[in-house]
């Protein structure tokens, strides 16, 4: 470890720390757009600057090393002049789009300007340099080529993590501008993580694009469920619903980084994905008690019941519902449906898996601990089956054929939190019971590597749905206290919309 003081405050770094980093370390405000702990210095900014003890000129922190006994400030009214003239020039060709900016409320220009900056002068707005507003990138992303402040971090994230090289800076002077190489969009599968990295308004998402002001969202901690990886992300929701994943840094599984397929696993938890009551054969709607009488008398008619069982619900679901098949209903007829078959060893080098399941290790291992799990090409037809369906619906392929392989059973329970449409023209099918998704209950879910990650409730879209372990508690005739989800006030607000969407 290296002794050093960053504005006067003594700390400790281990060798090889960035000068900026220790100023994080530190607790200590320094401004900086182009420096990014997952990508290469560039230096391009120049808004890092520092005065360190015994060197006669100011140097930028994020291209300097920390050594034994460094002293560095940026407290410095030499260093804060610096500071504020730098950001004047990040401003001078900058437009004034807040109002209508996605952007803004998480804006780091916005917020460093309020700690850094001097004040904007609205003469500037008169001279600045025009350029493209509204560039299609590709599939996911949007430039607005004035919001741009050239930190290149989108272009080292295209050349040193996706390496698919679409991304360069064009042009020379006040006329940069960043672009795609000609015959080659931006289509990575890992494209909107240059908007989470963009420190403006410049790179926006064409999935969360005027859909919401971020203040009138709140934000939990979870995971996503796209794969077996488990990348750690934060959930962006309020009262009508989730509108956005976003990663959390996790080195061990993720790093910096999420797939932009794994950002729409939300859509799925949302109330038009849902199945949202309780529904008879070919759809006929039934209260809960009903649902529940239906399911009591079909199970305890039956001469034999099955369970199949995805990898998409958490290890506690696992437990209570297997256990109650082998010891309570002593049947070991429980069958695993690989969603995505043969494709499990899939990997594409960054983090996306061909096992579209996030639960697929726990609940194996589940199985294995209780000699069971059989494949659910070995399911012949029974009296009574009971199948916990998918929640993401998006990656089943075939789905009508599928189930037509193993739905060939006398009477089906579907105990799932997905709207199967299909469901609704197979006779066997005599009860839907829908179960909450993953961000409306806790429990522990095991990634392809073995970790154990815990959830809890985020936000509860669906009341009346239940989770696999108080399905089974009540299928016992136990009662069942519900987590509840997070209230909302009744705020009223006025606001104005324009075309594109809340101003």
């Amino acid at each position: 470890m290296l002794k050093c003081k960053i504005n006067d405050k003594e700390i400790e770094v281990p060798e090889g720390t960035k000068l900026i980093e220790a100023f994080k370390l530190a607790d200590q405000d320094i401004a900086h757009y182009c420096y990014h702990s997952a990508l290469s210095v560039a230096g391009c900014c120049r808004l890092c600057m520092v005065d360190i003890e015994g060197n006669p000129r100011p140097q930028i922190a994020c291209n300097t090393m920390v050594s034994e006994g460094m002293s560095a400030t940026n407290q410095s009214d030499s260093i804060k002049e610096t500071v504020k003239w730098g950001l004047d020039f990040h401003l001078i060709n900058h437009p004034l789009d807040c109002p209508v900016c996605d952007q803004a409320g998480e804006c780091e220009l916005q917020n460093q300007y309020m700690k850094f900056g001097s004040g904007y002068d609205s003469e500037m707005a008169e001279k600045k340099v025009k350029k493209n507003k509204v560039v299609d990138l590709g599939k996911e992303v949007v430039l607005d080529s004035e919001r741009c402040v050239l930190c290149s971090r989108c272009v080292r994230f295209t050349s040193e993590i996706t390496r698919t090289n679409e991304l360069g800076i064009f042009n020379r002077g006040d006329r940069s501008e960043v672009g795609t190489f000609k015959g080659k969009p931006l289509n990575n599968n890992y494209s909107v993580n240059t908007v989470d990295i963009c420190p403006v308004g410049a790179l926006t998402s064409k999935d969360f694009r005027f859909n919401q002001r971020v203040w009138y969202l709140k934000n939990k901690k979870s995971i996503c469920t796209g794969c077996s990886t488990g990348c750690n992300v934060k959930a962006y929701f309020n009262e009508d619903g989730y509108f956005r994943f976003k990663p959390v840094v996790n080195q061990e599984i993720n790093g910096y980084w999420m797939c932009d397929e794994g950002r729409k696993v939300y859509k799925s938890t949302n109330k038009e994905n849902r199945l949202m009551g309780y529904e008879l054969q070919y759809g006929d709607a039934c209260s809960k008690e009903e649902a529940f009488k239906v399911a009591q008398d079909l199970i305890s008619s039956a001469v034999t019941t099955a369970l199949v069982v995805t990898g998409q619900q958490s290890n506690e679901e696992y437990e209570s519902i297997i256990s109650y098949f082998k010891e309570t209903l002593n049947s070991e007829q429980i069958y695993h449906w690989h969603t995505t078959p043969g494709k499990e060893d899939e990997f594409d080098g960054l983090l996306m898996r061909g096992d579209k399941n996030p639960n697929t290790k726990g609940l194996q291992k589940i199985l294995s601990e209780k000699g069971l799990g059989k494949d659910v090409s070995e399911l012949s037809s029974v009296d009574t089956l009971v199948v916990v369906g998918p929640e993401n619906m998006t990656h089943v392929k075939d789905l009508k054929a599928q189930l037509e392989k193993f739905i060939q059973s006398q009477n089906v329970i579907w105990l799932g939190s997905a709207l199967v449409e299909e469901l609704k023209e197979m006779a066997h099918v005599k009860l839907q019971m829908p179960l909450r998704t993953y961000l409306e209950k806790t429990g522990t879910f095991t990634n392809h590597a073995g970790q154990d990650q815990k959830v809890t409730v985020v936000k509860t879209v669906n009341k009346q749905a239940l989770a696999l372990t108080d399905w089974v508690q009540l299928m016992q005739n136990q009662e069942v206290q519900q987590d509840q989800g997070v209230k909302f006030p009744k705020v009223k607000t006025n606001f104005f919309m324009d075309d594109r969407g809340t101003v």
